[in-house]
């Protein structure tokens, strides 16, 4: 993977729940890492889903291997929330590749 290709920068978030003093629950998203991404895909993808097709836009990211990304953490690009909806490993952990709904929600 060449750096030069990575021209985008992303915010990787994760959800945290702490307890305040007064015990209540105080949930909010915190940010785990902001790495360099190449931006690979963004267009309309079919998915065959229980209720018959439909087609949404997806959002693919490029980036260096960064160990603990799971599907609970979301992306943060262009000040747009995106939820991950699937991981792949490049190579041996050289790289990950990032599956984003490409429907985001603005922050």
């Amino acid at each position: 993977m060449r750096s030069g290709s990575l021209d985008r920068t992303i915010r990787i978030q994760s959800f945290t729940s702490t307890d305040d003093e007064f015990g209540n629950v105080i949930e909010s998203w915190t940010d785990f890492a902001t790495v360099r991404a190449q931006l690979l895909q963004a267009s309309t993808e079919e998915f065959q889903r229980g209720w018959g097709t439909s087609s949404e836009p997806t959002y693919v990211f490029r980036i260096r291997w960064l160990d603990g990304v799971t599907l609970v953490h979301r992306i943060i690009h262009d000040g747009t929330i995106r939820p991950i909806v699937e991981l792949k490993e490049i190579g041996r952990r050289r790289g990950l590749e990032i599956r984003t709904a490409g429907y985001g929600t603005p922050l």
